[in-house]
């Protein structure tokens, strides 16, 4: 199954749990009242509209104007699912999940929202088996009655009050919607209908719509939140230097894709610079496997040495202001994250040590990163080149081997790559998400660590995935403590990202699910 979308795309997004209120003038865009127009430009990697097939970041930006979904959350906190079109309710070991309907919601031509489209919806994500299907994996949706859906899963699964909120899970009218082609299995032809015509409940419907230069947005009438600031919303294709250029000239009123070098100089007057760290973990890796290690990434004392040799500080100028070190392999926004320690911090000596009783002799490793992409406008080169000059001075000999990213995924993916840096992103709020870094799956693989091959960190694994409730914290923090002390991975840098507004821009919510509310720009 591909997950590849959003953890490879470079995204917008703020702390999480933070709403920006900017003080300023009301008004913005071009005419006043009700008819005022909203102009946002972002980099698009927009495919489609369709909610069951897009997993993008822009797609998300889309979606979560257009449909509703059972659960949902309040501004950037993500910390914490609220009621959408439905409330929920747990049971005490994790396996049932009652939703229930919350009020009453209509579609955008009228039609009133029902549990029947509810069930649908989330079948017809199952069914098309999509990129966003796996959100849905091992879960059974079954229609109590009128008012209630049941989700149960055979094994515990604490995080699907989470994953509920994500816009690739918006509730469609399945009666409007079967009469263009939908259905809940692979047969389903619906999507070109829903490029063009939404069948949402959201604050907002599809007006026009081109992957390649905007998408417009009209007010649903029947939406049955609060109204909406703009009469007309406008998400523009537009490239980060382009974006600068439109947000001071007054042509838009918020760029989501500026760098840190890009947004100097704007603060004040006609604009205004949100600053804060991303969820996304850029991180680096040393294969494990005897047949790509070379005889020297799958030793212990090398990792420490590794770790102990870059200087996180240096990293974090590099990033940019609002750059955070992570502590592990958990975003610091996220259920479960720890503060980094004494593991991965910068010590000389240490390193040097570490080296000495790791039997290093000198030996070229090969480091390898895309160099086509960035992430929140900075170049993985940029890293690349500050530690291979950081390690050079302990005594380690670095030589980088930069790729186009196809060509490095897939080698990369094949676990064929001697070490490298790369960056993952979150396909939904909750530490599990990250338990793929463990021995034997998937980016565990990736750097040569098979199933069986750390006891300790499996074990610490398991118990984190078992953990309910408020043991979930604590269980997750020790299992990143576990990866640290003798995992392959080394949590590297959460970087600085900026978003620009123009200063008539009063009210700007972000959320690291779906980038930015824009119903609730104001």
């Amino acid at each position: 199954m591909i997950r590849a979308h959003r953890r490879l795309a470079a995204a917008v997004v703020l702390c999480v749990g933070t709403a920006i209120v900017l003080t300023g003038c009301s008004g913005g865009g071009s005419n006043a009242g009700g008819g005022k127009t909203l102009v946002v430009d972002n980099s698009f990697d927009l495919k489609t509209s369709d909610p069951a097939r897009a997993f993008e970041l822009t797609g998300s930006i889309v979606d979560h104007a257009l449909y509703e979904t059972a659960l949902t959350f309040k501004g950037g906190d993500v910390t914490k699912p609220v009621p959408g079109i439905m409330s929920y309710k747990e049971s005490s070991d994790d396996k049932t999940l009652t939703l229930t309907m919350n009020g009453k919601h209509y579609f955008s031509n009228g039609d009133p929202v029902t549990v029947d489209d509810v069930v649908f919806s989330l079948k017809r994500v199952q069914g098309i088996a999509g990129n966003p299907s796996f959100l849905l994996d091992g879960v059974t949706v079954t229609k109590k009655d009128d008012k209630t859906i049941v989700l149960t899963s055979a094994s515990a699964n604490p995080a699907l009050p989470s994953i509920l909120p994500n816009p690739s899970l918006g509730i469609v009218d399945a009666k409007a919607l079967k009469k263009h082609g939908g259905s809940t299995t692979k047969s389903d032809s619906a999507e070109s209908y829903l490029n063009k015509t939404s069948l949402g409940s959201g604050p907002y419907m599809l007006q026009s719509y081109n992957v390649n230069t905007k998408v417009v947005f009209a007010p649903n009438p029947h939406y049955a939140g609060p109204k909406p600031a703009y009469g007309k919303v406008v998400l523009e294709n537009v490239a980060g230097p382009t974006q600068k250029i439109n947000v001071q000239a007054g042509s838009s009123q918020v760029a989501l894709d500026l760098n840190a070098d890009q947004v100097k100089g704007l603060s004040g007057g006609k604009t205004r610079v949100i600053k804060g760290a991303s969820p996304y973990l850029i991180y680096l890796w040393f294969n494990q496997d005897a047949a790509y290690s070379g005889g020297v990434t799958d030793k212990p004392d090398f990792l420490t040495a590794i770790r102990r040799g870059i200087d996180y500080s240096k990293i974090l100028s590099l990033a940019g202001e609002g750059a955070t070190q992570p502590g592990g392999l958990v975003p610091s926004q996220f259920l479960g994250s720890i503060k980094a320690d004494a593991t991965d911090s910068h010590d000389t000596a240490a390193a040097k040590a570490a080296l000495a009783r790791s039997g290093y002799a000198g030996q070229t490793v090969t480091f390898s990163y895309p160099n086509d992409i960035t992430v929140d406008g900075i170049q993985m080169e940029t890293f690349a080149q500050a530690l291979q000059a950081q390690w050079k001075a302990i005594g380690i000999n670095v030589s980088l081997s930069p790729s186009p990213i196809a060509t490095f995924l897939d080698a990369y993916r094949g676990g064929k790559l001697q070490s490298g840096i790369m960056y993952w992103g979150p396909d939904y709020p909750d530490p599990s998400d990250y338990l793929v870094f463990n021995p034997g799956e998937d980016l565990g693989l990736r750097a040569g660590w098979k199933a069986g091959a750390d006891p300790t960190v499996t074990a610490a694994e398991h118990k984190a995935a078992a953990a309910l409730g408020d043991d979930r914290a604590g269980a997750y923090a020790d299992w990143q403590r576990a990866q640290n002390a003798s995992g392959p991975f080394v949590p590297l840098v959460q970087p600085g990202q900026y978003v620009v507004t123009s200063s008539n821009i009063t009210s700007l919510q972000l959320n690291p699910v779906w980038t930015v509310d824009l119903a609730a720009i104001k």
